[in-house]
C-alpha cells in the first residue's frame, strides 16, 4: 500500500483552490448565503427578542453559525468530489499515483477551509452587527465545533458513497443528506419541544446533544462531561460506518467499472 503523500494532498487541495480563485458562483456559495443567513435570522431573532425580552439572539446566532460550519464542512467534501466528477476527472486523478487516502484527505483540508472561512465571516458580522462574540466562549466552543466538524464529513462520505453507487443522479444528496438531521438536533430548539417520537430519533443523533450543550453555554452553565461522551461516541460510530460504506462503494464502483462512467 502507497504512503500518504502530503504533496499529494496539497496537490488535491490546491486544485479545489483553484477553482475557487476563478469562479463567481463558488465565492457567492461560500460567502454570499452565510451573510444573507445571519442577517435575516439576526434580524429576526432581534424582532423576538424585542418582543419577548429574552436572550434569543445570542442563542440563535451562536446555533446558526454552528450548523453553517457542519454545512460548509460537509458540502466541502462532498461538493468537492462532484467537482471532479462533473470536470470528468476522476478516472485521470486515479490513474495518477494518487491513493484514495491521499485524495480524502486533501478533500478534507478543503472542507475545514471552506468552513473556517464562512464561520470567520459570520463571526466578524455577529461581532459587528449584532454585538455577538461567539469565539469567546473558549475550550467548551472548540469541543462542540470539532463534533460538528467530524459529525460533517461522516455524512459527506456518504454522500460520496451514495454518488459512487448510484451515478450522479445522486448528486442532490451533497444538499439534502444534510438536512435529514435538521429536526432531530435541536439546532434552533430544545429537545423538549419535539413530539415523543421525534425526541427517541435525537437520541441517536450526535448533533442534538451538541446544540444541547450550545445552549448550556450560553446560559452560563459548563456542557455535562455524559453530553460530549454521548455526542463524540455516536459520532464515533457514525464515522466508522462512513468510512466502511465509502470504502465498500469505491471498491464495488472499480469492480463494476462505474469509476469510469460516473459524470458521462
Amino acid at each position: 500500500m502507497a504512503m500518504v503523500s502530503f504533496r499529494r494532498i496539497f496537490a488535491i487541495l490546491l486544485r479545489h483552490l483553484y477553482l475557487l480563485k476563478h469562479s463567481v458562483s463558488r465565492w457567492i456559495d461560500l460567502l454570499y448565503w452565510p451573510t444573507i443567513d445571519l442577517l435575516l435570522w439576526g434580524f429576526v431573532s432581534l424582532y423576538i427578542q424585542q418582543r419577548e425580552g429574552s436572550g434569543i439572539v445570542y442563542h440563535f446566532l451562536g446555533a446558526l453559525i454552528l450548523w453553517n460550519i457542519l454545512i460548509r464542512a460537509q458540502q466541502g467534501l462532498a461538493v468537492g468530489f462532484l467537482e471532479d466528477v462533473w470536470a470528468r476527472n476522476l478516472l485521470h486523478l486515479f490513474a495518477s499515483p494518487l491513493t484514495l487516502l491521499d485524495y480524502v484527505l486533501g478533500l478534507l483540508l478543503y472542507s475545514i477551509l471552506k468552513a473556517a472561512v464562512a464561520s470567520l465571516l459570520m463571526g466578524f458580522l455577529g461581532v459587528l452587527i449584532f454585538d455577538f462574540n461567539l469565539f469567546a466562549q473558549g475550550l467548551a466552543l472548540f469541543n462542540l465545533t470539532f463534533a460538528l466538524l467530524l459529525f460533517a464529513w461522516s455524512v459527506g462520505l456518504i454522500t460520496i458513497a451514495l454518488v459512487l453507487y448510484f451515478g450522479q443522479e445522486a448528486e442532490i444528496f451533497a444538499w439534502a443528506l444534510a438536512l435529514l438531521f435538521l429536526p432531530f438536533s435541536a439546532v434552533f430548539y430544545p429537545v423538549s419541544v419535539l413530539p415523543p417520537l421525534f425526541q427517541e430519533i435525537a437520541k441517536f443523533v450526535p448533533t442534538s446533544y451538541v446544540f444541547e450543550g450550545l445552549r448550556m453555554v450560553f446560559q452560563g452553565k459548563d456542557v455535562p462531561l455524559l453530553f460530549l461522551f454521548k455526542a463524540y461516541f455516536l459520532i464515533l460510530v457514525y464515522l466508522i460506518l462512513s468510512v466502511f460504506i465509502f470504502s465498500y462503494s469505491f471498491k464495488l464502483s472499480k469492480v463494476q467499472g462505474k469509476l469510469t462512467k460516473i459524470g458521462e
